[in-house]
């Protein structure tokens, strides 16, 4: 006799055929709409942008720009940002605006709040008004206002940086671009003012066909071709030579640069012909003999440092390392499937998590008080070197005015000339000498030792005690 033990399975009941139904249902609409999310990306991938309006060689205006190009287009607008870190960026003034000055905001005044700026950059534009950085979007209008302009006779040459120049130097030279660089050099700043319109734009960095980087101010093409021929490089170009990641470092250094008004063309000139560590500039400038003013109090014949960052950044670790400008201040961020460039650019210390933590793993907190560290060490050796240079100009007045002659007094006001170059070199550099920390160190280091020759000098022409000159 067989014991059947086996109980006959239970058919599922509606509820779990319901159920099962239902997931099944979910699970391929979640497939579907993964699916469909893939195509639209891949879709977008490969459409980076949508060719609303056609670009070309004339076509200046961002806004037009924008319309193909909306996501860069939006964050270029945000260069308006006034954000202070706590050695960089811009701390916003309120103003009333006149007829003369429409600005109800500006940045502040770095003369004011540190006087001893007024004494290096005595008789000089520069000591009447000089403050701390805004936006690209600021770039032109307060080239305008500045008193620097306004009170004093300045060159059309400032406007190869502080304007989109592409089409005014095209149309001045009726289609000969460097006639018509030449041609607004010459010009003073109000007259060549009337032949711009906007501040630096798309088109200054872009191809309008290809989108491809590209650099447009004559005074780079002429520096990098000088400073390629000095490593045996012949005939240099950027534009066809230098690879994509230089090209996201070039684009930047076009502007951010030390450079002088050359001759009375007033041409835009980098002194790069020996290379571009400060040293081998100031060996250029007395090779060739410029000076940018008489210093008013000592009579020494001395320089102006402009904005070095390339020449800063050329030093460091980063450039060493293959990372470019727009790495840091200018990050990649996604926008859905898209890989773009933020055109916000900006201090890397108001965006660290795109700006370095792509690189560097550690916390955001961490990353800041690093730079900062370096920050503060650049700033304290610069309050050093700029009290020397203070004492030093103190000393070389002083003895003017006892009636040392120009004979005595030549040796330590060349020294002045040398060291504050030096130190005008960090200070007009806006990184506080992170873009190069050792190399800011060394700078000021070799500053202060100037200075103490300097002072040593005129020491050692200084009458006995007793005698009459």
């Amino acid at each position: 006799m067989t014991n059947d033990t086996t109980k006959p399975r239970k058919k599922p009941g509606r509820a779990t055929l319901i159920g099962t139904v239902a997931v099944a249902a979910v699970a391929a609409a979640g497939t579907s709409a993964l699916l469909v999310n893939i195509f639209e990306r891949k879709a977008e991938s490969r459409n980076p942008f949508f060719r609303v309006v056609e670009l070309d060689e004339k076509t200046e205006d961002p806004a037009v720009w924008g319309k193909n190009f909306p996501i860069q287009y939006d964050a270029y607008l945000r260069t308006t940002d006034m954000v202070r870190t706590r050695y960089g960026g811009s701390e916003a003034m309120p103003r009333t605006p006149t007829e003369a000055d429409p600005r109800s905001i500006v940045a502040r005044s770095k003369v004011e709040t540190d006087p001893r700026l007024k004494t290096m950059w005595a008789g000089y534009p520069f000591s009447v008004d000089y403050r701390q950085k805004r936006g690209h979007a600021y770039m032109l209008e307060d080239q305008e206002q500045t008193r620097r302009v306004k009170e004093f006779n300045q060159p059309g040459t400032c406007l190869h940086c502080h304007a989109s120049i592409v089409n005014p130097y095209t149309e001045a030279g009726d289609g000969d671009f460097l006639a018509g660089f030449d041609k607004l050099n010459r010009m003073s700043f109000q007259e060549a003012r009337t032949h711009v319109q906007h501040p630096i734009s798309c088109i200054d960095c872009h191809d309008p066909k290809t989108m491809q980087l590209r650099v447009t101010r004559p005074g780079f093409l002429e520096g990098i071709k000088a400073l390629k021929a000095s490593e045996g490089i012949a005939d240099y170009d950027p534009n066809t030579m230098a690879t994509r990641q230089e090209m996201r470092s070039y684009v930047c250094g076009q502007c951010h640069v030390e450079y002088y008004f050359k001759g009375p063309e007033k041409r835009v000139t980098y002194p790069w012909a020996k290379g571009l560590k400060i040293e081998n500039i100031l060996d250029y400038y007395e090779e060739v003999g410029f000076t940018d003013f008489v210093h008013a109090e000592t009579g020494a014949k001395v320089l102006k440092a402009q904005h070095p960052e390339f020449e800063m950044w050329s030093q460091g670790i980063h450039a060493r390392s293959g990372v470019s400008c727009t790495d840091c201040h200018m990050p990649y961020e996604r926008v859905g499937a898209m890989k773009v460039t933020d055109h916000h650019v900006r201090s890397p210390m108001l965006n660290v998590n795109r700006a370095c933590q792509t690189c560097h793993k550690w916390s955001e907190d961490e990353l800041k008080a690093r730079v900062e560290t370096i920050q503060e060490r650049t700033v304290e050796l610069r309050n050093i070197a700029l009290d020397a240079l203070v004492d030093l100009v103190g000393d070389l007045k002083a003895a003017r005015q006892a009636g040392r002659s120009d004979a005595e007094l030549e040796t330590p006001r060349s020294l002045q000339k040398r060291a504050q170059m030096m130190i005008d070199f960090i200070e007009s550099e806006n990184s506080a000498g992170f873009h190069a920390p050792q190399e800011a160190a060394r700078i000021l280091a070799q500053a202060i030792d100037t200075v103490r020759k300097a002072q040593n000098a005129l020491k050692s022409t200084e009458p006995a005690v007793g005698t009459v000159q």
